[in-house]
């Protein structure tokens, strides 16, 4: 089976005729193209949306990113569509691990940060480096041995005599011994799922430097059987401090074996297929960061869901969830994330914002600030895209902003005026922007503090 690699970025077309790779379309077999279809079917059921099928010759891939393994050797390699057109996939494929490792808040670490600037491997590749630099620090710790009760028959006498079954023997065995003792083993359940994740990254690593040291481990753990159910160890996977030194290595054998949900989408083929909703990678990655430069006094939530749109018959419908919510001091903030390039020189086609996305924001101030207060709708920063929109006023006592958020430095790009509680550092100090009565110095010129 002869393998083939294509990278292309979200939202580009995939095609079984004879055309130039480029980030935005591809190439494929008739069998991936095929096998691509009926995924998209199964998925269809639970309501994701993989690809969209155009003709017969084409598919558009949707918001998803990562990777995807065919049974005919095809992987498919999907980015962030976020960089210019001249930059080079390692941009885009770095810029994918520093989400997912954010969003999934995995324990990322990297011997320096050459290796993540200058990005040459897949996403699979970084993926199975990470869980072995994880399961090489943890087994230079040494692994956690268990005690096992063991029933055998042996010639001779070990441990505790099973006298009820000693006293059954047939004529001619009572030399054989029913005994039970304990043996100090390394069959537990973490354990098994890390030589399974191990076995995994072994078959399928292709890097060199991976694929030496997975075999190096291999040998180490030579005697651990692999785990022959998986959900089942991973809820008897305990947490106690005497495994305290298992919890770094513990995300990354989840993504390997698929189990690391609801962002990972297994996938059906045989490989390491991975593929995370793009939106929610934004999202997730925004929240985190947004809590470091709140003050301690601030709460943001997720995903709040205490609204409903309307009530019908006695009943609420039409469940609304905004995805952070800011609260501080008494007062709250609405802010929603979208994944998407705006323009900021385009007024006339209205900065590329979407209708219904100002349609939902009414509805979540109505409904979670009763008609009062201020939201943010946040998108990354782009060079078209680096500098706040003005203030969308929906009434006197309803703004909406529209703030870039960059991707490189993690931070927001606020406007000047506003009364959102962050924590912003201007010359490297902290500041405190209270109610827009007290505010630092602000650049006007790039519309940050």
């Amino acid at each position: 089976m002869k393998q083939k690699w294509i990278t292309v970025r979200e939202h580009a077309r995939l095609t079984t005729s004879d055309v130039q790779d480029t980030l935005d379309r591809a190439q494929i077999s008739a069998s991936a193209f095929d096998w691509l279809c009926q995924l998209q079917a199964g998925v269809s059921k639970q309501g994701a949306r993989l690809v969209e099928v155009e003709d017969r010759r084409w598919l558009r891939l949707d918001g998803y990113v990562g990777i995807i393994h065919t049974p005919c050797g095809t992987d498919i390699e999907i980015l962030p569509k976020h960089f210019n057109e001249e930059d080079s996939p390692q941009s885009s494929r770095a810029l994918l691990c520093k989400l997912i490792a954010s969003a999934l808040d995995l324990p990322y670490r990297e011997t320096g940060s050459a290796d993540l600037q200058l990005f040459r491997f897949p996403l699979t590749e970084w993926i199975m480096r990470q869980f072995l630099l994880a399961l090489d620090r943890l087994l230079k710790r040494g692994l956690r041995f268990d005690y096992q009760m063991v029933e055998e028959e042996q010639p001779y006498l070990r441990g505790q005599l099973d006298m009820a079954r000693q006293m059954r023997q047939p004529p001619g065995r009572e030399h054989r011994f029913h005994q039970r003792h304990a043996l100090f083993l390394p069959d537990r359940p973490e354990n098994r799922l890390l030589r399974l994740a191990l076995d995994k990254v072994c078959q399928h690593a292709r890097e060199a430097d991976n694929w030496r040291l997975g075999h190096e481990l291999r040998v180490i753990m030579h005697e651990i059987p692999p785990s022959r159910q998986v959900r089942l160890d991973f809820c008897n996977w305990r947490n106690d401090r005497l495994l305290a030194h298992y919890q770094p290595v513990r995300p990354w054998c989840e993504l390997i074996l698929g189990e690391h949900m609801p962002l990972a989408i297994q996938g059906r083929s045989k490989g390491i297929s991975l593929l995370f909703p793009m939106e929610r990678l934004f999202e997730q990655h925004v929240a985190r960061s947004l809590k470091q430069q709140l003050p301690p006094s601030a709460h943001l939530r997720s995903q709040v869901a205490s609204r409903y749109l309307c009530t019908h018959d006695g009943d609420d419908m039409f469940r609304l969830k905004p995805d952070l919510l800011l609260e501080h001091d008494g007062e709250k903030w609405l802010l929603d994330t979208k994944w998407k390039r705006l323009d900021g020189g385009a007024r006339d086609n209205k900065y590329d914002l979407a209708q219904q996305d100002f349609y939902q924001m009414l509805a979540y101030g109505h409904k979670y600030l009763n008609g009062k207060g201020e939201m943010v709708l946040i998108y990354p920063k782009t060079l078209d895209f680096s500098a706040p929109l003005k203030p969308f006023v929906f009434s006197p006592e309803l703004i909406l902003h529209v703030w870039p958020y960059d991707l490189e430095s993690d931070k927001l790009v606020a406007s000047a005026v506003h009364s959102l509680p962050l924590l912003i550092t201007p010359n490297g100090s902290l500041a405190l922007i209270n109610n827009g009565a007290e505010t630092t110095k602000v650049d006007a010129a790039e519309g940050t503090a």
